[in-house]
């Protein structure tokens, strides 16, 4: 069972998400908040694998509650943010924070439980055509992760790129003519080098680097 807690200011719009959720045989929701600063407390009560939350709430906001989770837990629940519009500078401020994707409100019932399922896997990006957008409108950033991207060698660059076009480990496999398991050990190295919790993390980084070109499909 997937563990899913839902944070937002709006009641209505959890109750549809909790109703969206329960209807799963695979998932349940174990814990509601309306404001971010609420985020850490139900996180450390319910333990769930993945949190919705809301990117703008008037207290605070997706994006500090996402960076408490990450200060605050040694191995925080991966978060996908919701939000109104996919150009909202708030989600990629969200995903540099550390949220594994993002939903839009009006995402249909079956892309929002895909969505759960596909984060919780780690195996693939969420969105990585709407992630490339959002990056060629933001400014590069000189972070950390960024710059550990020119530390990779050229065969991890080359599946970080990949990774970028949303491929999953069994699609770069098959690209490079390589075993899944390969995938998976250059992946984590990855991941290590950049520090990065997951594949969206060590993508936005290789945006922010410049190793990958938001304009490009």
């Amino acid at each position: 069972m997937i563990a899913v807690a839902l944070v937002d200011d709006e009641a209505l719009v959890r109750a549809g998400l909790s109703a969206l959720v329960a209807a799963e045989e695979d998932m349940r929701v174990v814990g509601e908040a309306d404001d971010g600063a609420d985020v850490l407390d139900l996180v450390r009560r319910t333990r769930p694998d993945i949190v919705l939350m809301d990117v703008r709430m008037p207290g605070m906001d997706g994006i500090e509650a996402i960076s408490v989770l990450i200060r605050a837990l040694e191995h925080p629940p991966k978060t996908i943010v919701v939000t109104t519009f996919e150009n909202d500078d708030y989600v990629y401020g969200a995903l540099r924070a550390g949220a594994s994707g993002f939903l839009l409100k009006r995402n249909r019932p079956e892309e929002i439980t895909a969505a759960i399922r596909l984060v919780h896997s780690g195996d693939s990006l969420l969105f990585p055509t709407a992630i490339r957008s959002l990056a060629a409108t933001n400014p590069r950033l000189d972070t950390p992760a960024a710059r550990a991207v020119g530390s990779l060698t050229e065969r991890e660059a080359n599946i970080l790129t990949l990774m970028a076009r949303g491929l999953s480990n069994a699609e770069i496999a098959a690209e490079l003519f390589v075993s899944g398991e390969t995938v998976k050990t250059h992946v984590s190295n990855i991941l290590a080098k950049l520090r990065a919790r997951d594949r969206t993390q060590a993508v936005v980084a290789a945006y922010d680097s410049g190793l990958v070109r938001a304009g490009r499909t």
